[in-house]
């Protein structure tokens, strides 16, 4: 049982003292009030107890680095340390975010630089680095969609998104305020071209979508769909959590997408989630480019300075230039793989995820029974259905064996779904013991049910009540 830091006190013990103060000290008036003359009540550990105990909770939390994270949907993979060392350079760290343009030449060069490494990715004409994550980068798109028709006199209100969409999608377009006109996948799970035909009309804006989608299925009717939506004035929103499977094989803007945003904290490596912030840098084509947030990086005479001068920018939509320390890492992880090598990641991305799906298959219910790009989504219909094992059963059990669990219940149109994505960094070895323990469960849920539903056994804490937690939580102590 893992004890809290105040069960360890030892009155008397301390950690630091800072020496007496041999100074008069004078506190205005206005501030006193404010001044605790009583002890503080912190707990009463020496320097060795304090270590000990931080570095014991750091070792119970689940993290890329401690074992395989296959989170479907958000691309978990390794994240370098050769990226932070570089994004740690003074050169870039100790820049102060109202320097002057001549004073940051290096970092508005390597901004200038990896534009034209991303235009080149994703077959767009520009880019802006503002966006802290994909979600931002959705409503930094939304918002040039708006303006975009305002300026051309159009009234467009709405917004048409797959029902195997990310959840930011459809709220996305909602804050834009733009209806939601939901269509259905079809039996290969890609977009219902007909039912697309039907949708689309003169009120559209456009059509959320990513490719391969998030049941990991390439929509093979891409072209079609983006003429459907050409042909009635709308545009392509290209969602980028799923780039991870096409790097150097497909783009975009080949596509027919008219404006896209990218993961750098999934696809490039920075950590995210509880691990750091993201970056949802927003790329458009040439006919969109006057729309994009200001400033954008522009050269001129071999200098590099921020330009505010886009005639129908929408504005700023993050302070200063976006969120620097994750572009770097990107830019880090880029320019070591070059395009061959993010080419490769997806390669073995598909590869690595269609492994899993043929060994486990068997184990679990597969609805859509096709080849796969960087993820799949399984099921545990078949298990719910004979010993009442729920899909959430399953992922706890599977923090017995040390393994995070994959996304659940999500995309929702799959029963029960295990949404998984192993990632281009997980080995052979990995993938094979991964295989072992869902086949393990899968046997358990059948032989001895029990024990999958009151799951996990192994871990610190057991299984809650997880709404009573987040609803009730206890994070007081108490002597």
């Amino acid at each position: 049982m893992t004890e809290l830091i105040f069960e360890l006190t030892s009155p008397g013990r301390k950690a630091y003292t800072l020496p007496d103060c041999n100074v008069d000290v004078a506190y205005d008036d206005k501030i006193k009030e404010f001044i605790d003359e009583e002890p503080v009540n912190l707990p009463e550990v020496s320097e060795q107890d304090l270590m000990r105990h931080y570095v014991k909770l750091s070792t119970l939390n689940f993290h890329v680095d401690k074992g395989m994270y296959q989170l479907g949907s958000c691309t978990m993979k390794y994240n370098p340390k050769i990226n932070e060392d570089i994004a740690r350079f003074e050169g870039f760290s100790d820049i102060h975010p109202y320097s002057a343009d001549e004073d940051i030449q290096g970092l508005l060069e390597l901004l200038y630089d990896y534009e034209k490494d991303l235009k080149v990715l994703t077959g767009m004409d520009r880019f802006t680095f503002q966006p802290a994550a994909g979600a931002h980068g959705e409503l930094t798109g939304i918002k040039i969609f708006r303006k975009y028709f305002d300026n051309k006199g159009e009234d467009r209100n709405k917004i048409i998104v797959p029902d195997s969409a990310h959840g930011t999608n459809p709220a996305t377009a909602s804050m834009g305020g733009f209806k939601v006109i939901t269509i259905e996948s079809n039996d290969k799970g890609c977009v219902d071209v007909d039912e697309l035909k039907e949708a689309m009309d003169e009120k559209v804006a456009g059509l959320y979508l990513t490719n391969p989608n998030t049941l990991g299925v390439f929509e093979d009717d891409i072209l079609e769909i983006a003429k459907i939506v050409h042909d009635e004035g709308g545009l392509l929103y290209y969602d980028g959590a799923n780039l991870n499977a096409t790097m150097g094989i497909s783009r975009p803007g080949d596509m027919g997408f008219d404006i896209v945003h990218l993961n750098l904290h999934k696809t490039f490596s920075a950590p995210h989630g509880g691990g750091g912030p993201g970056s949802g840098p927003i790329g458009v084509k040439d006919f969109l480019k006057e729309y994009l947030p200001v400033p954008v990086v522009k050269k001129e005479k071999e200098k590099y300075r921020l330009d505010y001068e886009l005639e129908n920018t929408i504005g700023k939509i993050h302070g200063f230039f976006g969120n620097i320390g994750v572009v770097i890492k990107a830019y880090v992880y880029t320019k070591i793989l070059g395009l061959k090598g993010l080419k490769e990641v997806s390669e073995m991305a598909c590869l690595n995820a269609n492994y899993l799906k043929e060994h486990l298959k068997g184990d679990y219910y597969l609805k859509f029974k096709r080849l796969c790009k960087h993820e799949f989504v399984l099921s545990g219909k078949n298990q719910k259905n004979e010993n009442s094992v729920k899909t959430l059963d399953i992922a706890k059990r599977m923090l017995d064996f040390g393994v995070h669990p994959p996304t659940v219940y999500f995309p929702q149109i799959v029963d029960e779904a295990l949404m998984i994505e192993p990632t281009e960094t997980e080995s052979k070895q990995t993938l094979d013991n991964f295989i072992e323990i869902m086949k393990q469960i899968a046997e358990e849920a059948k032989n001895e049910p029990e024990k999958v539903k009151k799951a996990p056994h192994t871990t610190p804490v057991k299984r809650l009540d997880e709404a009573k937690a987040m609803r009730n939580p206890n994070l007081k102590y108490e002597k």
